[in-house]
């Protein structure tokens, strides 16, 4: 019993007993997506014994379908929370250092969900995790994918349970070897499509650099949202501290935003000039995609969130949760039209093969919804727990501020005090005060 009150005061976990006194909303909140998310996992796994062929909508020609999408979602998310919680906690960036646990723990939900989802798009999931250890193909992306992504989850698991005790030295290499693995798997990840030379719209080097850019882009958005819904759950949470981290991480999430933007023009305007590439560029601009394109990826996605997130000034929470709100749903749509889109055109059409001239098209069916349902519900449901069992991932006063230091009420900041000088005239000194 006193090994348990130690733990519960050094990782701040407040238990079950956190959910006994939830309100009854918020039960009933969590319980609904618990149930989405076994009614998700029960039609995949009935997907997974009639077989997926039958009740999918993918084809042949058209492969990769809502689930991929949606794993993609996740693991970018999961791999930019790890980027964005590294500027304070790996590099000494002290103005993101009270957001470190939430994206940490949140970066470990998102992956387990994308593996949730990907999960009902293997075949035999467990064969191909047998057979990747003891037949490694070094010459796969795919392979390197699910090792590096593997490992990645190890590294960040290991990193979080250091944090919570406190041992920051460990923590601190583990969040760096986290940081480069989860890039390698990342920018592995956009190699995959990248490196598929019959597909026009995907090959080339673009897409490894944008999914690190959009990843990062993705875990500011992801964290300004989850936090400051945090702070509707528990006002308490948002202190000074994390005031001052909401505003840095708002302008670094704003300055990502207009670098998506500016990937996704050149992206158009390069797409352009290749036949079976435009192909695909026209079906977002004018044709079917077109609505998932101007009204969720780009309206919702970037243009909405970036003038909202230069309104709030990084101090309207309000105006933020409904920016990076609308900017998930949009980002989801953004990983939707690279996946789909991209494969519409048949790998047969450059050659003028009569059958592969037409667009190729594709509808996710019920099987898809629900198996994809079930990786989002357990990502919601584990961050409403997570918020209530660890106290809203609260740094105490010790886990932040180094000795000798205290927390400038001025500006939120750590300062230092020169021998025999006060707070008052600390403060003074650092803001030039005279």
């Amino acid at each position: 019993m006193e090994i348990m009150v130690n733990i519960s005061k050094k990782w701040g976990y407040h238990g079950i007993d956190a959910l006994k006194k939830a309100s009854p909303g918020y039960l009933m909140l969590m319980g609904a997506f618990a149930l989405l998310a076994v009614a998700g996992a029960a039609v995949g796994v009935h997907g997974m014994v009639v077989g997926y062929h039958h009740v999918y909508g993918v084809s042949r020609e058209v492969p990769w379908g809502l689930l991929i999408s949606a794993y993609v979602f996740c693991v970018v998310t999961s791999t930019g929370l790890c980027i964005i919680s590294s500027i304070g906690h790996v590099f000494g960036g002290e103005a993101f250092m009270p957001i470190a646990k939430r994206a940490i723990f949140m970066s470990i939900i998102f992956i387990l969900g994308g593996f949730c989802i990907i999960f009902f798009d293997i075949e035999n999931p467990f064969r191909m995790a047998i057979y990747n250890v003891i037949s490694p193909n070094l010459s796969s992306n795919m392979w390197w994918m699910g090792t590096l992504y593997g490992a990645y989850l190890v590294f960040m698991i290991i990193e979080y349970y250091f944090l919570l005790e406190q041992n920051h030295s460990i923590s601190r290499l583990m969040g760096f070897a986290a940081l480069v693995v989860g890039i390698a798997a990342h920018s592995n990840l956009g190699a995959v499509f990248g490196m598929l030379h019959g597909r026009a719209f995907w090959y080339g080097p673009y897409l490894p650099i944008y999914f690190i850019f959009s990843a990062a882009m993705s875990g500011g958005c992801a964290i300004l949202f989850v936090t400051t819904l945090a702070a509707k759950i528990n006002p308490e949470i948002m202190n000074q501290r994390m005031e001052r981290a909401m505003q840095a991480i708002t302008q670094v999430t704003a300055f990502l935003i207009s670098t998506i933007i500016f990937f996704t023009i050149w992206k158009i305007i390069t797409g352009m000039v290749s036949h079976d590439k435009s192909l695909v560029i026209m079906a977002l601009v004018s044709g079917d995609y077109a609505i998932n394109f101007w009204c969720f990826e780009v309206f919702l996605g970037m243009v909405l969130p970036l003038y909202l997130l230069i309104r709030s000034r990084g101090n309207n929470f309000g105006m933020i949760m409904w920016a990076t709100g609308l900017m998930m749903i949009g980002i989801f749509f953004m990983r939707y039209d690279i996946v789909v889109p991209g494969q519409i055109v048949s790998v047969y059409h450059s050659l003028g093969v009569e059958e592969a001239l037409a667009l190729r098209t594709y509808m996710p069916s019920f099987h898809e919804f629900m198996a994809t349902l079930f990786g989002l519900s357990f990502i919601c449901f584990a961050y409403f727990a997570g918020e209530k069992m660890l106290n809203g991932h609260q740094l105490e006063k010790h886990e932040i501020v180094p000795e000798g230091g205290y927390i400038c009420p001025g500006c939120g900041a750590i300062h230092f005090m020169d021998e025999g000088e006060s707070e008052e005239d600390a403060m003074r000194r650092h803001h030039k005060i005279w």
